[in-house]
């Protein structure tokens, strides 16, 4: 469970990087406003969506280990009571 979560820390920083990259490279490129603040909203919403599947497939992963350790703790918990 420790891995799911630093892994889920670096894509959330490596996103973050590229997100703070993205703007700041069409903050600084040559176009007009209109066009700019297009590129922005479209590069904003992508953003948005890709960390809501990084999201959502960190939320699956943390669950089934999560019930993986349950299953675990319930078998050693049922050995433990026959033993005794």
């Amino acid at each position: 469970m420790e891995n799911s979560i630093h892994i889920g820390k670096l894509v959330g920083g490596l996103l973050l990087g590229a997100a703070i990259g993205g703007t700041l490279g069409l903050l600084y490129a040559p176009g007009k406003g209109n066009k700019t603040r297009k590129k922005l909203l479209s590069k904003g919403e992508d953003l948005t969506d890709g960390l809501k599947e990084k999201f959502n497939a960190f939320l699956d992963n943390t669950k089934k280990e999560v019930e993986t350790v349950k299953v675990k703790t319930n078998g050693a918990i049922e050995k433990a009571k026959v033993k005794t």
